[in-house]
């Protein structure tokens, strides 16, 4: 269970705080003074704090510095009142996480602890490669031992020490995160920040002002200055993924940094000098991108400096026996239903499953079959649908009269056939259904299509992956036979 600190001379505050994450999914602490707070720091590593910028003891400038100099991992969220902001903003420049502005709302504090949490557990938690530790049962890890992978741990281990960028290639769901993750972690900045930005998970609006950050009045909701994440990791790594959905405005920024480590906040004139190491991820075929004029060559030649691809599961042999084992034992740990063995049709059929979401999906998978376990073993029966039986797919096409999806035939079928899985089943086969639509009527084209669905690009072509969905001249799913 994560740690929350609060250091914060008003009572008040501080039960906001209790309250707020009184569920039980934060192991809530409080400190009324600077001294008091950075004791609590020092003798037990919080993974998040928030702390005033006026206590009775110390100013909240001074007692961050002090909190940076013991851990500067540990991400900081400063709660500010109006008038007192430009010191919030000066720690910040520092490598403060983010800071409140007071009275505090509930739903944006929720939320940003628990970002802050998720940046903590990445710079915390060991993404363990095999040769240089074992793996622990709840420790992320990056297991296998066919010669790909043996490849990846060599890469790894050869450019971590380096000072370079490196670009991670590979499906999604491979673990590039994890990889981005070992590299920082082996490397002479793993006592300073890490930072983890999915550039497909922010509209592109936003993107740039997360990124470089923005003075105030600098376009129409810019309603206070923002340091950027840039500024806030000095001395650290940054990981961005999916760096092909970037815009070409925030493409030609990211060059001039990779080149100059320096950058302008939108809307400002000032010239931010900074020192972060960049490790870039993506899926996408950045190659055909630049040929295509989609994404700027000379920055493609800046991220490849050294390049670590990871293989598809599909590809990795043996491995996923590995996997299974190592999720089977995390998942029962965690769920508290200990898994003794696999049937043999079970293992069968998890090695013959094609895994298009790779190890992600495989997660998924293990943790739902865990979960519908009784007894120790697990059973084929336990596996969902389209694992077992793959050229069936999850959920069988299933047409009316009038050529359109018949959902009460659909229904009806799964519940005929004993499903135990059916809102899963029907939420991916409507998920495929409305794709598929959405496609047809953009003609293949994925960017309209995402704006018409309203999600990301990348989100959208992970979707393709994942549904077997096919594109060319038509624009179909697997379980239609090719006749869209």
């Amino acid at each position: 269970m994560p740690t929350l600190l609060v250091i914060d001379d008003e009572s008040a505050i501080r039960h906001a705080f209790q309250r707020a994450f009184r569920d039980g999914d934060y192991a809530v602490r409080t400190a009324t003074t600077a001294a008091e707070g950075l004791a609590e720091f020092a003798r037990d590593r919080p993974d998040v704090v928030v702390l005033d910028v006026h206590l009775p003891d110390a100013s909240g400038l001074d007692t961050f510095r002090r909190a940076r100099a013991i851990d500067a991992r540990v991400p900081v969220v400063l709660v500010t009142g109006h008038g007192t902001t430009d010191l919030a903003i000066e720690a910040m420049k520092e490598g403060a996480y983010e800071y409140l502005l007071k009275p505090l709302e509930l739903a944006d504090l929720r939320q940003l602890i628990g970002r802050a949490a998720q940046s903590s557990r990445l710079m915390r938690t060991p993404a363990v490669m095999p040769e240089v530790e074992p793996a622990p049962v709840p420790g992320d890890v990056l297991l296998g031992r066919c010669p790909a992978m043996q490849e990846v741990y060599k890469a790894v281990g050869r450019v971590a020490g380096q000072n370079v960028t490196v670009l991670v290639l590979g499906e999604s769901g491979t673990g590039k995160e994890l990889v981005a993750r070992a590299i920082y972690q082996h490397s002479r900045r793993a006592d300073k920040p890490f930072l983890a930005i999915n550039c497909a998970a922010i509209p592109e609006q936003l993107l740039e002002s997360e990124l470089f950050g923005h003075e105030k009045g600098a376009f129409t909701s810019a309603e206070r200055k923002r340091i950027g994440k840039f500024e806030q990791c000095h001395g650290g790594t940054i990981f961005l993924d999916e760096v092909g959905e970037m815009t070409p405005l925030t493409q030609a920024k990211i060059l001039r940094l990779i080149q100059e480590q320096r950058f302008e906040r939108i809307g400002g004139a000032e010239t931010v000098q900074t020192d972060v190491r960049l490790i870039a991820a993506t899926n996408a075929d950045l190659e055909r991108m630049t040929e295509d004029g989609r994404f700027r060559r000379d920055l493609y030649f800046r991220l490849n400096v050294f390049t670590i691809t990871l293989p598809p599961l599909r590809e990795r042999g043996d491995d996923v026996a590995l996997l299974v084992d190592h999720y089977l034992k995390r998942f029962g740990h965690e769920l508290g239903k200990p898994v003794a063995e696999v049937e043999p049709a079970a293992a069968a059929a998890l090695r013959a499953y094609p895994w298009p979401g790779n190890v992600r999906e495989l997660q998924s998978v293990l943790k739902q079959s865990v979960l519908r376990m009784s007894g120790s073993a697990l059973l084929a029966d336990f596996l969902p649908e389209h694992v077992r039986n793959p050229t069936a797919g999850a959920a069988p096409a299933t047409v009316g009269e009038n050529g359109a999806f018949d959902w009460d035939q659909f229904v009806g079928g799964r519940i005929g056939a004993g499903s135990e899985n059916l809102y899963a089943e029907a939420l991916e086969r409507m998920e495929r259904e409305v794709l598929v639509r959405v496609l047809k009527h953009t003609d293949g084209n994925q960017l309209q299509a995402a704006r018409v669905l309203g999600i990301t690009r990348g989100s959208l072509r992970n979707k393709i992956r994942a549904l077997g969905i096919s594109i060319a001249r038509s624009v179909w799913s697997d379980d239609e036979q090719g006749d869209a």
